[in-house]
């Protein structure tokens, strides 16, 4: 890895007054909430530059980044990655949309196959909700119908469409009449879609293997192997939301499918763009492509396939294989270390969660949560809270992470703990 540029590479952040200014231009012109946020995780500093697992903020602190919600599986600034951006902003960044483009292509057939061989189809997003809207939008006008079944404590974006699917009701205050049609139905009913699916209205089932942001509750696979069986005799497609915990995060290319699940499409997301660009995508089969394999022009989007983020593409696939190993041994390490720290502080730590290198911290409360992340802000380590899930804390290692950094983060999260169970049990009621 390249070591972080210094400082006063950056002329704003060399400045004292540099992160004031920020927070007060955040205010201003994005959300007090916003400034808010950053100035407690940053103590008042701002993120200037970063590469592998480290951040360096405006204050010259260096920070440990176990967070950034899943986007840096390669760490910041993989050499690779942003070697073949460079290489393509110099030639073409962006396309005409009118003429083909030679990278797009390349970075499809890099995904086509990628997962297992019957998914050959592609269809490229920014975000995750992007992907998410996209194989719903082929679900619902390759069956002509309009139902979709996702899971409670499920998590698949913001936008509208997306939102619908997304469980939380915290993201969907005064839309109700605006969204689709959505049965949520619970992680254990093994006979949910059975019953769902009666009426034959249901296009197509969406989970999440590993629920993100409800904590890394990994879903019980004999009951997504259920839900598959009976998706597939009422002619719905089934749907595997991986942009979280697909691409090795969670020691496989995609889960469901290592674990043996008939799925008609993976939805990829977050590091595909190796944490350099932003780029999702759908991975599917045929029968789900058909609508856009009809009429091309049934979904498409300005940047959707852009040149300089499928650049980034074949590069990051490339890294995360290369660290697949190192990463099944770092999240063994993370898994002892995370053990051995419940085991300590039983009054603060509830259970520990996740698969790989997607790991939940349940604490006694969510002020006890806060009170971690609070301390964990302080000596210098980024984690992902769950919005959703006050009580619960994410953290989610990069592959470029050692162990070392494992166990530098066991010992801050080991006096952050003992901080929290200092201030005594503080539980919620309702």
């Amino acid at each position: 890895m390249n070591g972080p540029p210094a400082a006063g590479a950056f002329p704003d952040a060399a400045r004292p007054d540099a992160a004031r200014e920020t927070f007060d231009l955040i205010r201003r012109h994005l959300s007090p909430g916003l400034a808010l946020t950053g100035s407690f995780a940053g103590r008042g500093a701002v993120e200037v530059s970063a590469d592998g697992c480290r951040v360096v903020l405006s204050d010259g602190r260096e920070v440990l980044d176990f967070g950034a919600y899943a986007v840096t599986l390669l760490g910041h600034r993989h050499p690779a990655v942003v070697a073949a951006v460079r290489e393509q902003l110099d030639r073409m960044p962006v396309s005409t949309r009118s003429l083909a483009n030679p990278v797009t292509a390349r970075a499809a057939a890099a995904l086509a196959g990628h997962f297992c061989p019957s998914l050959t189809k592609v269809c490229f997003g920014l975000n995750g909700s992007d992907a998410v809207e996209i194989a719903v939008k082929l679900a619902r006008v390759a069956t002509s119908r309009g139902r979709v079944i996702a899971v409670r404590g499920g998590f698949h974006g913001k936008s509208l469409g997306a939102l619908a699917l997304t469980h939380s009701p915290l993201y969907r205050a005064g839309l109700r009449g605006a969204l689709i049609d959505v049965v949520h139905v619970a992680p254990d009913d093994a006979g949910a879609v059975a019953r769902a699916t009666a009426a034959g209205q249901v296009a197509a089932v969406v989970f999440e293997p590993v629920q993100g942001e409800n904590g890394a509750a990994v879903l019980p696979v004999d009951v997504l192997r259920q839900w598959c069986e009976d998706a597939g005799r009422a002619g719905a497609f089934v749907i595997a939301d991986e942009i979280q915990c697909g691409l090795r995060r969670c020691g496989e290319r995609s889960v469901a499918l290592a674990e043996g699940l008939p799925v008609d499409a993976v939805l990829v997301g977050k590091p595909l763009g190796g944490g350099v660009v932003p780029l999702s995508a759908v991975v599917c089969t045929e029968e789900l492509y058909a609508p856009l394999a009809a009429d091309p022009f049934l979904h498409s989007a300005t940047f959707g396939g852009h040149p300089l983020g499928c650049a980034a593409l074949p590069a990051a696939l490339t890294a995360i294989e290369e660290l697949a190993g190192h990463g099944r041994a770092l999240a063994a390490a993370l898994e002892v270390a995370l053990a051995a720290l419940a085991r300590r502080h039983p009054d603060v730590v509830t259970g520990v969660r996740g698969r790989g290198l997607l790991r939940g911290v349940d604490f006694a409360d969510a002020r006890a949560a806060g009170t971690v992340v609070t301390e964990l802000a302080g000596a210098g380590l980024l984690v992902s809270p769950c919005l959703g899930r006050p009580a619960t804390v994410r953290l989610l290692p990069p592959l470029v992470a050692t162990e070392a950094d494992i166990a530098q983060a066991a010992l801050m999260l080991d006096a952050a703990l003992s901080a929290a169970g200092s201030r005594g049990p503080i539980r919620e009621t309702t």
